[in-house]
């Protein structure tokens, strides 16, 4: 919503300008998922929206997320959280994570442009926003483990 107020407030190409010097300085990580049934896990290159103007910003006006890429939201309580797709213009799955790193929810295929709020269902420690589609074509599924320390007993492997 702070970017939505800075936003109405700027002329449209200072808005464009803005957007990505603050994706710039979101901090780059890796993750992994591994299936809850054994099995080849799955690495994405992450940007980390850890500060309240980085979570406000997201993946908004991003035309294009890589199969491999995602952004990770993070909290340092776990909370039950909303999400929407407000200025995204790329489908989202959204994948809701308990603080152990198991994945709690999917929400797949985020509508882009939609006001339609998302729900976390449960209080949770992050959400990992990947590309539309992403987690039913590599099988992620509600179980499966997210390796990353943000989790409490997710080590990296």
């Amino acid at each position: 919503m702070a970017l939505f107020v800075l936003a109405s407030s700027l002329p449209v190409t200072a808005v464009f300008q803005f957007v990505p010097a603050a994706q710039a300085k979101m901090r780059q990580d890796k993750l992994t998922i591994e299936p809850a049934g054994g099995g080849a896990g799955h690495t994405f290159d992450i940007q980390i929206a850890t500060t309240d103007q980085e979570k406000a910003l997201g993946l908004m006006f991003r035309t294009k997320l890589g199969d491999a890429e995602g952004m990770l939201f993070s909290y340092p309580a776990p909370r039950t959280l909303s999400m929407w797709m407000r200025n995204t213009y790329i489908s989202l799955d959204m994948l809701f994570i308990r603080p152990d790193g198991t994945i709690a929810r999917i929400e797949e295929r985020a509508e882009p442009l939609s006001d339609r709020v998302i729900e976390s269902g449960s209080a949770v420690s992050g959400v990992l926003e990947i590309a539309g589609g992403g987690a039913s074509r590599l099988g992620i599924k509600p179980g499966d483990k997210v390796r990353y320390p943000l989790f409490a007993g997710a080590a990296v492997h």
